[in-house]
């Protein structure tokens, strides 16, 4: 009977796993045994099936186990089941087919009609019907005002026109996200569109609206773009004190951030003249969040205890349990960053600078409001590693490209991990697509070549560092539209250039519609930033000798 149990717990709630279908053999064996004293699996654990399946892009399998699940359920559960077989139609791609069968769907419980009705929303959207996008935002907000589904239905909708850039058609919809739904995550970004949008287009309220999204959001990643803005737009008005208070917090507030770069870039240029009064009040007024500007590096004595027994576990060969050991301590301890420190340096003698970043990004994760000269050095080389140095710096002079900006790239697409695969396929270092690498290495005549070689560091710098600068070419010399077309491709890159007269790159950038795209641009300008902070005097030196 227990061992029923667990293999239905196994098969309902594992539906993907190897063991799933192992557990499903075992209970046919078990049912034929123990007949009608066999457990019968509960309603809601089949239906828990269904939903893992939907979730994990099972759409044909899922739909299948829905139908058969709605006669054993009822209520509210019986209308989820309802809802996500149009659902399941929706992920099939089979707009048309979900599209009738929500229209048509009648549910009792409130939930199960909100969802149908953003689903609704979303397969109109497909079918390019906006009066029924606009009548499904309608009931949303007539019926169910305070549901998440109206929600994700008004970003939905707003995100549709967003990459359209068209803002007469998102400002509405963020706006109706951030005033009905203050207190969600969502509330920032949201806010954040609709004064972007206002940035762009020059309007007058633009400072205003940049000084009401710090009051209102302060702890949002939007925040140091807001103060960078203030700033630009400070300048643009000879308010140099004004410009020189927004620069300053943006360097004290997120010394390792896109923004910081390019305020400390400004504010070089803007003299000795002192931050303005009323600026300094203003953020005064602003709840930034508490933020450890500065850690003690040294161990205690509860952290040299542990790092003495790991040390030892290591020296004779025991790296796993010395690992182990000092996980523990940083899961359990209050030098988290030290023992981080220790278990980057171990993951890095394996040469594994992949592990060695993630346990700094797990163990250490606030380090990038640390300033470079508050943590030893060896702790940034840890997080920021360049290994395959030589070979990096011989082909981005090859390509007339800054080193420091590939190592960055590099540590965004794979963390250095040679056999990196992403979702889409892409591999190595640089994460090149296998029909990329075939024509990159036609053109740089690499023979003999194999799909395999984009494993070889070698080989994927080489066709990485030339497919970067053929981005650059193509898109005239522009770095952040050539990072736009390595995320999202070139066509996109090419659109989004012809979105508005952009006065510098950091406008482009923060228009880059998906947010992806967006955070993958500035994270690897911002870790080029670290790198040549780090690695600069080294490169200097060597060409010195």
């Amino acid at each position: 009977m227990s061992a029923a149990v667990y293999y239905q717990r196994v098969y309902y709630g594992y539906p993907m796993s190897a063991e799933a279908a192992q557990a499903e053999a075992e209970s046919a064996k078990l049912q034929s045994q123990l007949g009608d004293n066999y457990p019968p699996a509960m309603p809601t654990a089949m239906l828990g099936r269904a939903l893992k399946l939907l979730d994990a892009g099972q759409p044909e399998r899922a739909r299948k186990e829905l139908e058969s699940l709605v006669p054993k359920l009822g209520g509210a559960e019986r209308d989820l089941a309802r809802v996500r077989i149009g659902v399941a139609d929706l992920s099939a791609r089979d707009t048309a087919k979900a599209h009738r069968y929500l229209a048509s769907l009648e549910v009792s419980s409130p939930e199960a009609d909100a969802e149908r009705l953003y689903y609704l929303l979303l397969s109109a959207r497909r079918l390019n019907n906006q009066e029924q996008v606009s009548e499904a935002l309608d009931r949303l907000a007539r019926l169910y005002p305070n549901s998440k589904w109206r929600l994700e239905a008004l970003i939905a909708a707003g995100n549709h026109y967003l990459i359209e850039n068209q803002m007469e058609g998102y400002e509405p919809l963020y706006r109706a996200c951030y005033e009905s739904f203050p207190a969600e995550p969502e509330a920032a970004t949201c806010h954040w569109k609709m004064v972007w949008g206002h940035y762009l287009r020059r309007r007058e309220d633009a400072a205003d609206l940049l000084r009401a999204h710090l009051r209102m959001f302060p702890a949002a990643q939007s925040a140091s773009g807001a103060l960078y803005f203030l700033g630009r737009l400070a300048e643009a008005a000879n308010d140099i004190g004004s410009a020189r208070g927004y620069y300053d917090e943006i360097a004290r507030e997120y010394p390792n951030y896109y923004y910081t770069i390019l305020a400390r870039e400004r504010l070089a240029r803007l003299g000795a003249a002192p931050a303005s009064a009323a600026v300094i009040e203003f953020l005064r007024g602003i709840r930034f969040p508490e933020r450890a500007r500065i850690k003690d590096f040294e161990p205690n004595a509860t952290t040299k205890l542990r790092l003495e027994r790991a040390r030892v576990l290591a020296s004779v060969g025991l790296e796993d349990w010395a690992e182990g050991e000092l996980r523990f301590g940083a899961q359990n301890e209050d030098q988290p960053h030290v023992l981080a420190m220790e278990l980057a340096t171990i993951s890095s003698r394996r040469t594994a600078p992949d592990q060695a970043m993630r346990y700094i990004k797990r163990y250490a994760s606030g380090y990038l409001y640390l300033p470079i000269d508050s943590a030893p050095l060896d702790f940034w080389r840890l997080a920021f590693p360049m290994p395959y140095r030589i070979d990096l710096e011989r082909f981005s002079k090859q390509n007339g490209l800054d080193p420091f900006l590939v190592a960055a790239l590099i540590r965004q697409e794979s963390e250095f991990n040679p056999k990196a695969v992403s979702r889409a396929n892409a591999r190595g270092l640089t994460q090149i697509l296998p029909s990329t690498g075939r024509e990159l290495s036609r053109r740089l005549k690499v023979r003999p070549y194999s799909t395999a070689k984009l494993f070889q560091p070698v080989v994927n710098l080489q066709l990485g560092s030339f497919y970067l600068k053929t981005m650059i070419d193509q898109l005239g010399g522009h770095w952040e539209a050539a990072l736009a077309a390595y995320n999202a491709g070139l066509t996109r890159a090419h659109s989004w250039l012809t979105w508005a007269e952009f006065r510098e790159p950091a406008e482009f950038i923060e228009t880059v519609p998906f947010s992806e795209t967006r955070n993958y641009i500035q994270t690897v300008l911002r870790n080029a930033d670290v790198y040549r902070r780090l690695y600069a005097s080294d490169m200097r030196a060597s060409l010195r000798k």
